[in-house]
Parts: C-alpha cells; structure tokens; sequence
C-alpha cells in the first residue's frame, strides 16, 4: 500500500524553494507514495511543471473568499452566513495596513486573524510536510492529521520575542525541523535552542541535469544587446538587497561600461524601484523582466551572475548559475560558503554598493580571471541529487 504524503507551500511562484520542492516532487518515487501538494495561492507560474502524479488539492474556501472583492465579498458573506470569514477578512486588512510587518510578522498576523475560519485537511496522512516557514507551518501543525510530521526552514532570520513565543507551540508539534544549510540550522537554533535534538540538514535539493535540459528549452534576452550582461534572480523584496544592486548599479554606469543588469522576479519593493531607476536614469541599465517559468535560458546567455541577499537559507539561484557555469558576484550573507568558494567559482563580497561594483568590474576587465573561474566552475560538482536519500531517510 502507497504512503500517503501531503507537500505544504505558500504557492508555486518562481523562487528558491518553490523549485526545490519541484526538483523533490521530480524525484519522488511515485510507486510507494501518494502525493498531495497543498497551495495557499493557485494559478502561480510554476504549476505547470508540478509531475502529473502529484494531487494538488482545491483551495480553501477563505483563499477563494479572499480573491472577490469587498463588495462582493460582503453580498457573499449575507447569502451564505459566513459572518466569521467576512469578520477575519477585514480584521486581517486593518492589522496589516496599520503597521509596517516583515514576512515573520505578517505571517503571525495573518494565522492570528484568520485561522479560526480555515478547515481543517479531512486526509489522514502517513507524512505530512511544510516546507516553508510561516503560514505552512502553521497550518500542517493545526490542520493536519499525520502520523509524522516535518517542518523545512529554508529562510535565516532571526525572531523577535513576540514572534518566538507565537511559533514555538507550532514548532512543538513536529517530528524533525529540516534546515537547508548548516548556517540555517545555526540561525534558527540561536532563537530555538531547546529544538537541538528535532533538528536536521537537508540542502535543496537541484538536479544539473534538470536544468541543462531546461536551458535548451524556450526563449531567453531578446534585446539583441552586445555588451555586459548582468543578471539578478529573486523576489523584489528587503532580503534581496535590491538597494544595494541599484546603487552598485549606479555606479557602474558612471564608470563608462557598456552594460544591461536584468532582474527576474515581483515583489511588494516594484514600484520603490521603478522610482530610483526612473530617477537616476538607469531605464536602459537596470531591466525588470518580471518572472520566468524557465529562467535557465537568461542565465545561460549571461556573463555574471549577481546576488545581493542581505540574509538566504542556501541561495539556490546561485546553485543554479554554477551549473551553467557562470560566474557569480555575490555578497557575504550567512549561508554563502556552503557553495561558494571565494576567486574560485566567483567572487564573495561585502554588503554593500562599492564592493559589488569593484567586483564586477574587476570581473568585467579581468579577462585571466574570468577564465579562470569558468575553468572551475566546468569541473566543479554538480548539484545534490544524492539530498534525496536522505529525504528518503528522514520520513521512513
């Protein structure tokens, strides 16, 4: 008989664990296991290269109450008595708008306005897995019968009390909590001490292979630009360092080099940086593509990769450069020599606008250099496919 297992994610759009958890689903063997994969937003970009084995379950009710408007949200709420959801709803909004929340934060805010309206899963599975931090967490501890269950940390930050004390309870009621580096582990242990014994390392996992074959496939620039071409791939959030990427940005187009420094992702920080590249003239230097569901095409066709993260779990867009074996200019953020060997197979910098200029620039004119580091990276292990044992391992 299958071992049913139940995958937990915030959504499937186009960053690090979310293609972690495809490359996994990937691997899975589909003969001894029964897979559900639970979102908190459908009709993201990367569920269309979910395996066709995998079940993604409908969404919740409050997910599909969220999407109509106020108006219709409240002529909803009369005809169907959903007093509690409508009440959740707006008692979420005026939180979140009264106060400026980090992720952490909103992701309490969020389960402590509208958990009491979200039903609970009517499975009972054999595994049940968050595999990011936050609202999947919450909900496999609260809304998930399992035999086991397991809770991935692929995010170092650090907690304040309040927000400690709100996660510890979920925390509590997991089997083992897997970190994605060593330097998560660490991290999430500074805040979660008495978790020493529940905790375990598994890298994301990608597969080199996967994404050779993926880099072939669909289109990538189509600018027909001959000059430098730089790229950045994440979320337009604090935690990318996008003020830096701007400001190092600025510079090098002071510095005369002709150069495009393209940007794959969304986030809540568009318009702020829009508004800079608008207002130091950056319009044909620093170009937001938006997001891809095959990026590997533009980081084939790129000469650096740059990765400003000011904090990462692993940083698994880096992983990904290195198997197409571009170089990366990245900063010192905590996980960074999990992966990363400075003048080997890239360039580790300080956080901030001048060191990661120099560091392009010193790749950019340093053609010895820049040879080299392609040299290592062509030799260099690929990927981590073997991770997938020790998934195997971790669940039984």
């Amino acid at each position: 008989m299958k071992k049913r297992m139940l995958f937990v994610i915030d959504s499937l759009d186009c960053a690090g664990a979310e293609k972690s958890l495809l490359t996994l689903l990937s691997l899975l063997n589909y003969s001894k296991y029964s897979v559900d994969l639970m979102l908190f937003a459908h009709g993201t970009i990367l569920e269309s290269l979910v395996p066709e084995e995998v079940n993604i379950l409908k969404p919740l009710k409050y997910t599909e109450f969220t999407k109509l408007s106020v108006k219709k949200s409240f002529f909803y709420t009369l005809t169907n008595k959903e007093y509690k959801m409508f009440y959740s709803r707006i008692k979420y909004s005026a939180r979140i708008r009264k106060k400026k929340y980090r992720n952490s934060q909103k992701a309490r805010v969020f389960w402590e306005s509208v958990s009491n309206t979200i039903e609970n899963n009517p499975k009972y599975y054999d595994v049940a897995i968050s595999y990011a931090q936050g609202i999947p967490t919450f909900y496999v501890a609260e809304k998930v019968k399992a035999k086991k269950k397991f809770a991935w940390v692929n995010v170092s930050y650090r907690l304040e009390v309040k927000d400690k004390q709100f996660q510890e309870k979920f925390y509590e009621k997991y089997k083992k909590i897997v970190a994605v580096s060593d330097s998560t582990k660490e991290i999430f242990l500074e805040t979660f001490p008495n978790f020493t014994n529940k905790m375990k390392v598994i890298h994301d996992i990608n597969n080199p292979d996967f994404i050779a074959n993926m880099s072939e496939i669909g289109n990538g620039y189509q600018d027909n630009f001959n000059g430098v071409k730089l790229l950045t791939i994440g979320r337009l959030d604090h935690q990318k360092g996008y003020d830096i990427a701007l400001r190092a940005c600025k510079k090098l187009k002071e510095s005369g080099i002709d150069f495009r420094w393209y940007v794959l992702g969304k986030g809540p920080l568009k318009e702020e940086i829009q508004k800079y590249i608008e207002k130091n003239n950056l319009t044909k230097h620093f170009i937001l593509l938006g997001v891809r569901s095959n990026p590997y095409p533009f980081i084939k066709n790129t000469d650096i990769y740059v990765q400003t993260s000011k904090f990462e779990g692993f940083g698994l867009a880096i992983a990904e450069a290195r198997m197409l074996n571009i170089p990366v200019v990245t900063t010192r953020f905590d996980a960074v020599f999990s992966q990363m060997v400075d003048g080997e197979n890239g360039l580790v910098v300080d956080m901030n606008a001048d060191a990661v200029c120099d560091a392009i620039l010193k790749l950019t004119n340093d053609r010895e250099l820049r040879n080299r580091l392609i040299s290592y990276l062509t030799i260099e292990k690929k990927g981590n496919v073997e991770e997938a044992e020790k998934f195997y391992q971790l669940i039984g």
